[in-house]
């Protein structure tokens, strides 16, 4: 459920990032906290990157290692000075009672933070991630509470992410559960592969339109039509030589990085006799 607000959209990297935080706590924690990164506009909040803070916790009092995260802050804009803090996320189900107070802090570095509920312990069956901005409530001059409302969250990833993402997936079928790198060759026969089995639908729903099997949808349509004026103009011959120009160049530049991997193999080699 969600409310009347910006999009949260999480970046693959962030997801494993707090897993691993998550894998590699102190014995006895409960769940770990840690600081998003991330840039914001008017309708979206995009978290790119994120760090771990040191904490404990017990059920009276809660104590966050703040000047660690300053400085792992400070460091981090050294490298990517368009990120900034926009939040912050701990591991578990719920908010408790330590949240309110943490988030307080994260109030003081971000306008309107967000917070980020990552369940590594699948109570649900599965790794829910949620995301809730805070807002004041009671009576004015009275005691004021702070109530937790969901957002929308988004999975988005750059293309450089897709092909850890589709390297994971492919774990889950390998009776090791490990996979290995794939070549640059098999790389771009996948990708082909993908693609005529995409052109195969696309033209089984198009037969079928015409055979009137299928109602037509015209935003289908449009996006077809759009597809198709994207599509250079081009001969059959003109693109075959264009093709094997490309796999040329890509065979050249893989037997270089071969052949600078086996030259710098054998001066290793020599140097240690």
């Amino acid at each position: 459920m969600s409310v009347f607000g910006p999009v949260v959209k999480i970046h693959p990297v962030v997801v494993a990032s707090i897993c691993d935080s998550y894998e590699r706590r102190n014995e006895g924690a409960s769940r770990v906290i840690g600081t998003l990164l991330g840039t914001i506009d008017k309708h979206s909040i995009e978290v790119t990157n994120c760090f771990s803070v040191p904490h404990n916790e017990s059920e009276d009092e809660v104590a966050v290692d703040m000047e660690f995260a300053k400085n792992m802050y400070e460091l981090h804009k050294r490298v990517s000075p368009s990120e900034v803090i926009i939040g912050w996320y701990a591991t578990g189900f719920d908010i408790t009672e330590h949240s309110v107070l943490i988030h307080e802090y994260y109030s003081r570095e971000a306008t309107n933070p967000i917070h980020l509920t990552v369940d590594t312990a699948l109570q649900s069956g599965k790794m829910n991630i949620r995301a809730y901005v805070s807002a004041q409530m009671g009576v004015p001059g009275k005691t004021v509470g702070v109530m937790f409302t969901p957002l929308s969250v988004k999975y988005i990833y750059y293309d450089t992410e897709r092909i850890g993402v589709d390297l994971l997936q492919r774990t889950r079928i390998a009776p090791t559960r490990t996979k290995g790198l794939t070549s640059d060759l098999s790389q771009v026969g996948g990708a082909a592969a993908r693609v005529q089995d995409m052109l195969t639908t696309m033209l089984a729903y198009i037969e079928d339109v015409l055979s009137g099997k299928v109602t037509a949808d015209n935003s289908v349509g449009r996006f077809l039509m759009d597809l198709v004026n994207k599509v250079p103009t081009i001969s059959a011959e003109e693109f075959e030589n264009m093709l094997n120009s490309n796999i040329n160049d890509l065979l050249m530049v893989t037997y270089l990085s071969n052949l600078t991997q086996a030259q710098i193999a054998l001066n290793e080699k020599l140097v240690l006799l």
